[in-house]
C-alpha cells in the first residue's frame, strides 16, 4: 500500500491551536519564538510535548495529547498555555490570535529554520511568503479505513458552516478585506492546499497520491495541506477548516462540534447508511459564500441545491448531535457554539473593535489580547 492507515482507536480526539506572539508595546507580531521555544523546553535539549514551532517565527502551536474526549484535549492547551505565561511576561509578549493578525506586514515575518519549511517558501514565492495565517486543527481517530472517505466527503458538505463559525480573519496587513475569513482565500493558494479532491474510495486517494509523488509535487502525503485530509500515520481524519479561535470558550464549542460529527456520520455508516455528498462546485461555492459573508451566508444544504442560512442549520444540527455529545462526554462544550450566535462570530467582533475603535487596527488586537486573558468573547 502506497498509504497505509495506522490503526486507531474510535473517536479519540486531538487539537492543534497555532498562537500569535504580539509585543506588548507596540502590538505587532514578534519574532521570537525561537526563545520560548528553548525556554520552554526541558532539559537534555528534547523538544517539548506540546508546544511547537510552526513555519513562522511569530507562532507557537500549542497542541494536545491524543485524548478521549474535548475536555481531556483542552485541559492539555490550558496547561501549555500556563507553562508559557511567565515566559510571556519575561519578553513582554502577549499571547493571542485570530486567522490573521490585522495590520503585519507578510513580508516581513521570518521562516523557521526547517528544511521543509524552506522548501515550501522557495517553491511558492509570492504566495508562501503570504502564509501569515493562524488557525486550529482537530484530528478524530478512525478504527477503520473504509471508514476514511466516506466520512469525509460526507465532512464537505458541512465545511462552509465550520468557516463561517470560526471566521476570525476580515483584516489583512492593515486592510479590511470585505472577507469573514480572508485566511480561506490565502491559504488555498498553495498548490496542494484549498478544498480536498472528493475520492469514492481509498484507492482513489492512493492513486492521487502515487501520482504527486511520481511528478515531484509532494515528497510526502503530509505535504498535501487541504482543509480536511487523512492524516495515515496517526490513523485520524484532521479537520483544519477552521481560523484560530481567539478565545478558549470558541475553540471548545468548535472542536466538540468537529468531534461530533465525525462521530455521528461514522454511526451513519454502522447503521448502513449512505452519506451525504455534494458535487464539487457547490462545495467550491460554499467555501466562497462562507468566507465572503461568514454567518449571513446562505449555503447549499445537498446534492439538490436546496439553501439555507448558516445559522439555521447550525441551531439544527446541534440539537441533532445532542445524544452524540452526550456519549463522548462534550455535551456542555457542544452548547458553546451557541455563544458564537449570541455575541457574533470572531470577525463580527472585530469589526466593531475597529469601528469604535475609530477604525484603528490596534483597537482590534487589543480585543483580541483581550479575549485570549478572559477566554470567552469580549
Amino acid at each position: 500500500m502506497i498509504l497505509p492507515f495506522t490503526q486507531s482507536e474510535r473517536s479519540t480526539v486531538g487539537i492543534e491551536w497555532e498562537l500569535q506572539l504580539i509585543d506588548s508595546d507596540s502590538l505587532d507580531l514578534r519574532q521570537c519564538a525561537a526563545a520560548v521555544l528553548a525556554a520552554v523546553s526541558p532539559p537534555g535539549g528534547e523538544k517539548h510535548p506540546n508546544i511547537h514551532p510552526e513555519l513562522l517565527l511569530n507562532t507557537v502551536e500549542v497542541v494536545s495529547s491524543p485524548s478521549h474526549t474535548v475536555p481531556e484535549a483542552v485541559a492539555d492547551l490550558e496547561r501549555s498555555i500556563a507553562e508559557l505565561a511567565p515566559i510571556m511576561s519575561r519578553l513582554r509578549v502577549e499571547l493571542a490570535t485570530a486567522g490573521t493578525h490585522p495590520f503585519a506586514n507578510p513580508l516581513y515575518q521570518r521562516v523557521t529554520n526547517k528544511e521543509r519549511y524552506a522548501r515550501l517558501v522557495d517553491r511558492t514565492r509570492y504566495w508562501g511568503q503570504q502564509m501569515l495565517l493562524f488557525g486550529m486543527h482537530v484530528h478524530v481517530g478512525i478504527e477503520d479505513q473504509r471508514k476514511v472517505i466516506p466520512i469525509l466527503n460526507a465532512l464537505m458538505t458541512r465545511h462552509a458552516h465550520l468557516q463561517a463559525l470560526s471566521s476570525s480573519s476580515p483584516f489583512w496587513s492593515n486592510r479590511d478585506t470585505g472577507y469573514a475569513s480572508n485566511r480561506a482565500m490565502m491559504f488555498q493558494q498553495l498548490p496542494t492546499a484549498g478544498l480536498p479532491h472528493q475520492f469514492d474510495d481509498w484507492a482513489g486517494l492512493e492513486g492521487y497520491c502515487a501520482d504527486m509523488l511520481k511528478t515531484g509535487v509532494i515528497d510526502d502525503f503530509s505535504e498535501v495541506r487541504w482543509d480536511i485530509r487523512p492524516s495515515p500515520k496517526l490513523g485520524t481524519i484532521e479537520v483544519r477548516i477552521c481560523d484560530a479561535p481567539t478565545n478558549i470558550t470558541e475553540l471548545k464549542g468548535l472542536a466538540a462540534l468537529t468531534h461530533c460529527l465525525v462521530e455521528y456520520f461514522s454511526r451513519q455508516l454502522d447503521a448502513g447508511h449512505e452519506l451525504p455528498r455534494m458535487s464539487q462546485w457547490f462545495v467550491a461555492e460554499n467555501k466562497w459564500r462562507s468566507a465572503r459573508y461568514g454567518m449571513d451566508a446562505i449555503l447549499i444544504l445537498d446534492a439538490a441545491g436546496n439553501e439555507e442560512l448558516v445559522s439555521d442549520t447550525v441551531a439544527r444540527m446541534l440539537t441533532t448531535l445532542e445524544p452524540v455529545a452526550e456519549h463522548l462526554g462534550c455535551a456542555d462544550e457542544l452548547q458553546l457554539v451557541r455563544v458564537i450566535f449570541e455575541r457574533g462570530a470572531s470577525y463580527q467582533r472585530q469589526q466593531r473593535a475597529y469601528l469604535e475603535g475609530g477604525r484603528s487596527m490596534e483597537a482590534v488586537v487589543r480585543q483580541l489580547v483581550a479575549e485570549m486573558r478572559m477566554g470567552r468573547p469580549s
